[in-house]
């Protein structure tokens, strides 16, 4: 059963992937995500339905457009093969299909503002905020089914202290944009869900791997000691390893 679940949620993860390279490219655009259909960047001539599956297309294309032969970004199967991992890691992961499904849906929401924060600098409001909405929402539900509404003041809790904290480093430094506020406001929630000490966690995996990276960029010469890095990424990626990792990263961290 455990496999038959592994393989569907890979051949959806794998479309959602494909789906996320849309709203990756086009969003920070303002571009509608229902038309036109997808096109060549470069020749803009529309992408043929056999030429639109995900990886399998790239390596059948031989990452070349088939009307102008231009190059097609390794991106876009790197970002389908990275949520079809998501899709089949959150299925092995959580025994339970609303928390397989939490984490994956999470999870997608993090890749899309990481590789947009990564490539535009900014976090968009029309995916943050109706993603905090959603989550919100799915842990109130939750907690009705349940009747455990202590999961719902943990997880709220959580967002809005994540969302403090963030805001007190971006008014004190300034080297934070609200983006990133509004962002912690989504991972403490969703983090929080699982526990304290799993959103605890998660933040520090992120300020530690967003001091990871600024320090090895700063030694490689490519970024300057006060120059701003994008931390939607860090946080997102200190996000996943808290939920897949758990508490106990916390504890490793503390030597407990």
């Amino acid at each position: 059963m455990t496999a038959l679940l592994a393989v569907f949620a890979g051949l959806l993860g794998a479309a959602v992937g494909s789906f996320l390279n849309v709203v990756v490219y086009r969003v920070p655009r303002g571009v509608s995500l229902l038309h036109p259909a997808s096109s060549c960047p470069v020749c803009e001539a529309e992408i043929r339905p056999q030429d639109n599956i995900p990886i399998v297309s790239y390596v059948l294309l031989r990452a070349r457009c088939r009307a102008c032969e231009a190059p097609i970004s390794p991106r876009y199967p790197l970002v389908e093969a990275g949520t079809t991992a998501l899709w089949v890691g959150s299925v092995l992961r959580f025994p339970q299909i609303e928390q397989a499904a939490f984490v994956a849906l999470t999870g997608t929401v993090l890749v899309a503002l990481s590789l947009i924060d990564l490539e535009h600098r900014r976090i968009p409001n029309s995916i943050v905020l109706p993603s905090t909405a959603a989550a919100a929402l799915w842990v109130v539900g939750l907690a009705a089914a349940t009747g455990d509404w202590t999961l719902v003041v943990r997880s709220l809790a959580c967002g809005a202290a994540m969302f403090v904290l963030l805001l007190v480093i971006a008014v004190v430094s300034g080297g934070m944009g609200f983006g990133d506020v509004k962002l912690g406001a989504f991972v403490g929630l969703a983090t929080g869900r699982f526990g304290v000490g799993v959103a605890v966690a998660g933040a520090l995996a992120g300020f530690i791997i967003g001091g990871v990276v600024a320090a090895g960029l700063v030694a490689m010469r490519k970024r300057g000691r006060k120059d701003a890095l994008p931390f939607g990424p860090s946080m997102a990626g200190g996000a996943l390893a808290a939920l897949f990792g758990g508490e106990r990263l916390v504890r490793a961290w503390l030597g407990l």
